[in-house]
């Protein structure tokens, strides 16, 4: 994927690729081991232990344990025609003092287990508005495998926005993203909420770890309930770093974060929720076939 960077003068536009500038670690947990605050201390407790394993050092940052409530929405075409060509549409909706602010975070994002394929996608609007662009490596367990890791390349583009209309069908959102329409959906397709389900998302703030070398990390853990039957769905800890340089993450610092990722992985092995990812994991609640899998 590329965008355009102006030159001084008359001078022709030059084409530069959007570089990998984080590596996030999520890892699934059972979200019905999560039903009180102390549950979420247990398990900040054993990161810890873990952590300190490897000489690794947890420092707080922002508010420990500071909780955050928000609304998750994923929309697709009945037949899933996004998710089946690799993307993701996703709406969040966040809450400060139990009410809904009136800006959404709208974010496109396409997936891949191959880099030149997710770099390709330009994910950007079609016109002019304030986005941020994230392309990350994602480190996921290998389904069923226990201290295990394997990757994914995600691009994607947020958009914060107050217009509920871009998901109503898919020519308004198509008209904003254009790379949709390489998913072969129809203009007059309607969007829905994926399998019907809106999700409850309590994201917890676990402070800051760091692997030496300045490479520190934000961690959290995300559970994911629905919202209309408070069902548990899944949960989520994740930690991610943001590379020091375009060069990318290396030596001791990459070494010790995939370390902890495995470990963590097998000191816990009850709290471990198999499967790929949160969203896949909410896309297979329903019957439409899913011909994607992450």
């Amino acid at each position: 994927m590329t965008e355009l960077s102006n030159q001084q003068g008359t001078a022709p536009a030059v084409l530069v690729p959007d570089q990998i500038t984080y590596r996030e670690y999520k890892l699934l947990l059972r979200s019905d081991h999560f039903t009180k605050p102390s549950h979420f201390h247990k398990f900040w407790k054993i990161a810890r232990r873990v952590a300190k394993s490897l000489g690794v050092e947890f420092r707080k940052r922002g508010k420990p344990m500071e909780t955050h409530i928000r609304e998750v929405l994923f929309f697709d075409t009945p037949k899933f025609r996004l998710c089946n060509a690799g993307f993701i549409l996703r709406r969040r909706t966040f809450y400060k003092k139990g009410l809904p602010q009136s800006q959404h975070e709208l974010t496109l994002k396409f997936r891949s287990p191959d880099r030149g394929a997710a770099e390709a996608v330009d994910v950007r609007p079609l016109l002019p508005c304030l986005n941020t662009i994230k392309f990350k490596e994602e480190i996921l367990m290998q389904n069923g495998k226990l201290g295990s890791m394997r990757t994914i390349y995600s691009h994607s583009c947020e958009l914060d926005t107050p217009n509920t209309i871009l998901t109503q069908n898919f020519e308004s959102i198509a008209q904003v993203f254009p790379a949709l329409q390489r998913t072969g959906a129809r203009l007059k397709a309607a969007l829905v909420v994926v399998n019907g389900v809106a999700i409850e998302e309590v994201l917890v703030n676990y402070g800051e770890i760091d692997f030496g070398g300045k490479v520190t990390a934000k961690a959290t853990l995300a559970i994911w309930r629905n919202r209309m039957t408070q069902a548990h769905l899944c949960g989520e800890y994740a930690y991610q770093i943001k590379f020091p340089s375009a060069g990318g993450l290396h030596g001791k610092p990459r070494e010790i974060s995939e370390l902890f990722f495995s470990k963590l992985q097998t000191e816990a092995p009850d709290w471990i929720q198999m499967g790929t990812t949160k969203t896949a994991m909410v896309y297979a609640l329903g019957r439409t076939p899913i011909t994607n899998h992450e």
